[in-house]
């Protein structure tokens, strides 16, 4: 029995290593085209973007590939692909996760599962490798600790506080629809029915405690905001570049949203690739670890062991237990449209003249 045990796990072992062989070979000729087409030209990954400068920076120095971006939304990147087909100008784009699905349907991409496949999340990817999330954003709060003494950990926190919660137009930031709906994940609504989350922003308004000022980092640099609504990226990268001693980013205990960027390899691309090869390397542990220098959390996070710098600035996993992805992408599509009338007639009418 023992011996039969011991001829099964050097079977398992022996498979195990000619799969990871062929993993390797692949990445070697995968490598070598990518280097002979010499170049990856992208949309929607600008340097200043969860630090994709590294990322361009990287792939120039290890694999001699040349890179130019042009800024674009998501909806403007997918347009671009399907307007220039095969005359493109662009290999790969970032785009919100809900625009991965769109992009195959209008059978724009091209799909490509890197090596960590596996340890990407069954929500964040599509199963034939078209789209696959790299980075996620979950609502969080910013809270001026000069300003706030009771620091709120939870939207129960938030309710029984004393100072201004500010989210943001709500009507038009993507943010702040978004921190609606982790309001209301947290409250026991769902994307079909906000009214726990309308009903507590109104009992806010009604205390004149819902704010007006946008939480972007120059009001909130000027004082103006002493709760604020946000991404967490955006709220840890106001933080490093205000104070990092007088600012504090949680995700809230009771509940949140997280949603994700995806690579979008152009099925018309001229260096399909180095493409692939950049999506490779943004999956890769290096890869990742680049994008977290830029604030944005890596979809692999859980597998990664941060440096110490990246991982000063990053929160700890544990802060995430009960943040969630959309779990119904068309009924929020269909409720973010009608909630900017939603806000107007349950919330801002309550708002203290």
């Amino acid at each position: 029995m023992k011996r039969m045990y011991v001829s099964l796990l050097a079977s398992t072992l022996l498979v195990a290593l000619q799969v990871a062989n062929v993993h390797a070979a692949d990445l070697s000729a995968l490598e070598k085209a990518a280097k002979s087409e010499g170049e990856v030209n992208s949309v929607g990954m600008p340097d200043s973007w969860a630090n994709w400068k590294g990322t361009w920076a990287d792939m120039l120095s290890k694999y001699g590939l040349k890179h130019m971006d042009t800024d674009m939304s998501s909806a403007q990147e997918l347009a671009k692909f399907s307007a220039e087909k095969e005359n493109a100008t662009a290999d790969i784009g970032d785009v919100g996760i809900s625009f991965g699905p769109i992009a195959v349907k209008q059978g724009l991409a091209l799909p490509y599962k890197p090596s960590t496949w596996d340890q990407v999340p069954a929500w964040a990817k599509d199963k034939d490798g078209y789209w696959a999330v790299a980075y996620t954003g979950t609502i969080a709060f910013i809270i001026d600790k000069q300003q706030v003494k009771d620091a709120p950990h939870s939207w129960a926190d938030l309710k029984k506080g004393k100072y201004v919660v500010d989210i943001g137009d709500v009507g038009v930031a993507s943010q702040a629809a978004s921190g609606v709906l982790a309001a209301n994940y947290a409250l026991g609504g769902d994307e079909k029915n906000l009214k726990p989350a309308l009903a507590f922003f109104a009992e806010l308004a009604k205390q004149g405690r819902l704010g007006v000022t946008d939480p972007t980092i120059a009001n909130i640099e000027k004082g103006e905001v002493q709760v604020g609504v946000v991404w967490d990226f955006n709220g840890l990268n106001y933080r490093k570049q205000i104070d990092p001693k007088r600012f504090e980013v949680v995700i809230p205990s009771d509940g949140s949203v997280t949603s994700g960027y995806t690579t979008i390899i152009n099925k018309y691309g001229k260096h399909p690739n180095a493409a692939k090869l950049t999506r490779e390397y943004i999956f890769s542990d290096a890869g990742q670890i680049n994008l977290a220098r830029g604030f944005a959390r890596p979809i692999r996070a859980e597998h990664l062991t941060y440096p110490a710098d990246v991982k000063d600035q990053m929160l700890p996993d544990s802060e995430y237990k009960n943040a969630r992805p959309i779990a119904d992408q068309q009924a929020w599509e269909k409720s973010a449209k009608m909630l900017p009338r939603l806000w107007q007639e349950n919330v801002m009418i309550n708002m203290q003249q």
